[in-house]
């Protein structure tokens, strides 16, 4: 690989906000969710991405244009969508090919400023202390959305506050919620990234984002199913990407366990590049050839109640 990957800073996932999930079943993580909710946490988390957002637009892979098809085939109406947590925005520009118009919203303003531009999509930043009126009429008011899309970001809200949102601004009947993610299982090289790569990056992870390396199964969503699986069972949904290997490692490499770990005095980055190296062994091809990776995602989508 020849230092392909050397020159990459860490990073940090979408941030929406934080998770005080109370109903989280396992103990540890409700008791480690409960220390986290602090304004000033989500602050700093904010704070995360205003030096690594121009990489990270770079570097996150793209959603299948199917998924946006079939989500928009099971709203009523298609007026108007609320991105939350839309980090720089790649799937608030495919939600707008469906939709009449797109709000977008994010507490990072460093995403917000590398966010793909779109006439269709308005680009909105939330500060993490605006209540619930506040940003129920930031995105257009009740009853006023036909769907709500959270990307790879939910494990960072304050959930109960979302989801009262949520209730809120859905159309009742026809509007639909959905949130999907991703973590390390990335195939063919998902006992590598998954296995080894999170087994020894997990000491230095945010609790939170345990949520997204367990798939979400331990995510509250009291919505009432729409067919894109349900609460504690979601849906697995492929994600078929073409990567160079340098990608690859970019991809790693702006991950937000790196970051925490760093607070902690830990830099991850001879670990990461160990494992990057094993990877290469088996790439293939040439480091700069693109191959087709897959990531194993998962989603949830419902209605209200």
């Amino acid at each position: 690989m020849a230092g392909s990957y050397d020159h990459f800073d860490f990073g940090s996932d979408l941030l929406g906000g934080l998770s005080p999930i109370n109903s989280i079943q396992d103990p540890d993580l409700q008791q480690q969710f409960a220390l986290a909710v602090d304004n000033r946490a989500q602050s700093r988390m904010a704070g995360l991405y205003e030096k690594l957002s121009e990489t990270y637009v770079k570097k996150r892979p793209r959603y299948p244009k199917e998924w946006f098809s079939m989500l928009a085939s099971l709203t009523a109406g298609h007026h108007r969508a609320w991105d939350a947590g839309c980090g720089s925005g790649q799937a608030s520009v495919s939600i707008a090919e469906h939709y009449d118009s797109v709000v977008a919203t994010d507490v990072s303003e460093g995403q917000l400023r590398h966010a793909i531009a779109d006439p269709k999509v308005r680009y909105l930043h939330t500060p993490v202390d605006l209540s619930e009126d506040e940003l129920v009429a930031l995105v257009g008011g009740e009853g006023s959305l036909d769907l709500v899309i959270v990307a790879t970001s939910i494990h960072w809200f304050d959930v109960p506050l979302f989801y009262a949102v949520v209730n809120r601004v859905l159309k009742k009947p026809g509007g639909v919620l959905a949130v999907w993610g991703y973590n390390y299982d990335i195939h063919p090289f998902g006992d590598k990234l998954q296995g080894t790569l999170y087994g020894a990056m997990r000491p230095y992870m945010d609790p939170r984002t345990r949520l997204a390396m367990e798939r979400y199964r331990e995510l509250p969503f009291p919505f009432e199913p729409v067919g894109v699986g349900r609460e504690g069972e979601p849906a697995d949904v492929d994600m078929e990407v073409d990567m160079t290997l340098e990608d690859l490692a970019g991809f790693v490499m702006t991950g937000s366990v790196a970051t925490t770990a760093r607070e902690k005095g830990v830099d991850l980055a001879a670990l990461v590049k160990d494992v990057m190296k094993d990877v290469e062994e088996e790439w293939g091809d040439k480091p700069t050839v693109p191959r087709k990776l897959v990531f194993k995602a998962f989603m949830l989508a419902g209605k209200p109640k």
